[in-house]
């Protein structure tokens, strides 16, 4: 379970240079007040963009940062999961992005989006849309499980089931399957090639046999034949090794220039990374010094960039050109081995047919031993090429077992009367007498006592916000249950503002009330002196001289 613990920001929307903190486990209850534009939907925000580099709201990036102080917007997170504590640091001008294990830094050096993924996978099991589907229900720009698509909706399910690892696996499993098909690809290869050798011998003992019983002047033809193709083919491989002499050291000239390009390439990215610096900054965010003489610095920079970038132009050409002609070795190369190949094959029929003119008998008992060489040579390829075959057919097995209707599936399936169950506990307990399920590919399918079909999209807003809400305690109970996406923190955004009624009102309190002693929750709502002596804990939001402050109580 994870249990956040405390959240505070500075220099985000309209938060000033002082960190407003909030205590999330100070209380079971918080409410939180404040006019419009005083900063109570602000902790929505910072908490997505502290996890999941993006807002709750559909904020730009750079709309986070205060809009008056214009720099340094920080938002951390502290929270625990079993024994261990973590803490979470992003931030904006600078950018920040900072996890902490138990009090130590994690790997500063490894890409943000490895970070980002490693927070949401490993620590986490949340991503951004089954976290909010979980933790938040609100207004403003929330999209409700039941309006989100089918493939969203089966990621939300898979993250509170714990199951992605399964697609993960699979992911895994396509790269290994890639890598079979090559194997198999090239045992298959094999294995024509051998069955070839073996078809092309014993096409020779048949013509041996024939020429046994034909004229000597006949053999003597063929080996005055093979002698002028075995001289054709000295010619050639002789020219091409020429050929070949002439451009022997190109290989060691292009791997020369393809350490060039690599130089020029770090030299061309520094360029650019001093140009962005110098563009970006007036003055040293490290030291705070004023960066003097910018313009000229400016220009140094895109002059280096400008020479890197033809440097790098005509040296890629070079290399262009120098793959086109380490090509041209290899077919060089490849008439030299063929034209080579095809004339050992001719010296060894020449020979053949030599003896057998001084003979007039071939010698057919020693193909015939080639032969079974090239038989065995072949079963061996076989058995190997089976063996492969196997693999290749086990892991589509896995693979069938893997996929969105192997394993989840039945995952899925045992669970969703379980989650209909629960949907409809809370539906009967906001005093909505319908019945709601969801199938396996989580569409709704809704019936009324008389049995009368209807969809979510046919309700009224405040039926279709007690179907949110029993969604949203379904998914908490769901992930409490299987202890994987299950959190302390749950907060209500402006729910008792909207289209409850005032039976369902109460009967919300009632559920909230017994959600037990794990569940932080934070409600905030227009209607706060309504509600004050229904909450542990009062958060006042105002506003003065343009800046969000926090009061509480």
């Amino acid at each position: 379970m994870i249990v956040f613990e405390k959240i505070r920001w500075k220099n985000f929307l309209s938060t000033g240079n002082s960190f407003t903190y909030v205590n999330i486990t100070d209380a079971q209850s918080h409410l939180v007040v404040g006019p419009n534009g005083a900063g109570k939907s602000t902790m929505l925000d910072a908490l997505c963009f502290v996890l999941f580099n993006r807002p709750f709201r559909k904020i730009s990036k750079s709309q986070l940062v205060n809009s008056i102080n214009e720099r340094e917007t920080v938002v951390e997170i502290e929270f625990r999961i079993g024994g261990t504590d973590y803490k979470v640091i992003r931030g904006i001008k600078p950018n920040v992005f900072e996890i902490h294990r138990n009090g130590n830094i994690l790997d500063q050096d490894a890409a943000s989006k490895d970070q980002q993924k490693y927070l949401e996978q490993s620590v986490l099991k949340f991503n951004f849309k089954s976290f909010t589907q979980v933790v938040i229900l609100g207004s403003s720009t929330f999209v409700p499980f039941m309006q989100l698509n089918a493939p969203v909706r089966r990621e939300v399910i898979e993250d509170l089931l714990d199951i992605q690892i399964f697609s993960r696996m699979n992911n895994i499993l396509k790269d290994r399957m890639k890598d079979a098909r090559e194997i198999l690809k090239d045992c298959e290869h094999k294995l024509a090639m051998s069955e070839k050798d073996v078809s092309t011998q014993k096409k020779t003992i048949e013509q041996m046999e024939k020429m046994s019983a034909k004229h000597t002047g006949k053999m003597q033809a063929r080996i005055k034949e093979i002698d002028g193709k075995i001289q054709e083919n000295y010619a050639e491989v002789e020219l091409f090794t020429k050929k070949i002499d002439r451009m022997q050291d190109i290989q060691e000239k292009y791997d020369e220039m393809k350490d060039m390009r690599v130089k020029i390439q770090s030299n061309l990215d520094k360029a650019e990374r001093d140009l962005k610096f110098y563009w970006e900054n007036d003055e040293c965010p490290t030291c705070n010094q004023v960066v003097s003489d910018k313009t000229a610095l400016i220009d140094g920079a895109q002059t280096r960039k400008a020479r890197f970038l033809n440097g790098l132009n005509v040296i890629t050409d070079s290399l262009n050109r120098g793959n086109k002609q380490i090509k041209e070795l290899k077919e060089y190369a490849d008439k030299i081995n063929a034209s080579t190949h095809q004339s050992k094959a001719l010296t060894a029929e020449r020979n053949r047919l030599f003896k057998d003119v001084n003979r007039e008998t071939p010698n057919i008992d020693a193909e015939k031993e080639i032969l079974k060489e090239y038989r065995d040579k072949n079963l061996a390829i076989s058995i190997e090429c089976s063996e492969v075959n196997k693999d290749h057919d086990n892991l589509k097995v896995v693979g069938t077992l893997l996929r969105d209707s192997g394993i989840k599936s039945k995952i899925i399936s045992k669970f969703v009367p379980i989650i209909n169950k629960s949907i409809n506990k809370y539906l009967q307990r906001m005093d909505t007498y319908f019945n709601f399920t969801l199938d396996d590919e989580f569409n709704e399918v809704i019936k009324s006592r008389y049995r009368d079909d209807f969809s979510y999209a046919s309700f009224s807003e405040g039926e279709k916000q007690k179907i949110d809400l029993s969604l949203l305690f379904t998914w908490r109970d769901i992930a409490t249950l299987k202890n994987s996406a299950a959190t302390n923190l749950l907060i209500l955004d402006e729910v008792f503002d909207s289209s409850l009624d005032d039976q369902a009102t109460d009967e919300l309190l009632k559920i909230l009330r017994g959600l037990g002693d794990n569940v932080n929750l934070f409600v905030i709502s227009h209607k706060g002196e309504l509600l004050l002596d229904k909450f542990e804990k009062t958060l006042r939001f105002s506003k003065t001289n343009d800046f969000s402050k926090l009061a509480a109580s």
